[in-house]
């Protein structure tokens, strides 16, 4: 999440969601479809055999198209494969990724 702070903040997102969003996303201040949203991405993420039509019918009734739900599932399947790839081969997180230096300067 270190580096994701950074482009949130970019996009003006406040920095007490920001913050509750690194702590625990279900803690954080969210709409219905966020949640919904980032619940079935950490399902995906921790138990995909367990995904079921009833995941994809609670998208559709937070308000996500099938598209939607398709760039969901996509977004979320790559950063995974992404970071078990870079995992599976010990790939470490530069420095020029800590979330200082990637703050946007101030206005």
């Amino acid at each position: 999440m270190t580096h994701h702070g950074a482009g949130l903040r970019k996009l003006k997102v406040p920095s007490q969601l920001i913050d509750q969003l690194k702590i625990d996303y279900r803690d954080a201040e969210l709409t219905g479809a966020d949640r919904a949203m980032l619940d079935y991405a950490v399902k995906l993420t921790r138990e995909p055999h367990r995904i079921s039509r009833q995941d994809i019918d609670t998208l559709h009734k937070a308000g996500f198209s099938e598209s939607a739900i398709l760039d969901i599932c996509q977004v979320a399947a790559y950063f995974n494969f992404v970071n078990r790839l870079a995992d599976g081969l010990g790939v470490e997180l530069e420095n020029y990724w800590q979330e200082e230096d990637l703050l946007p300067p101030p206005e």
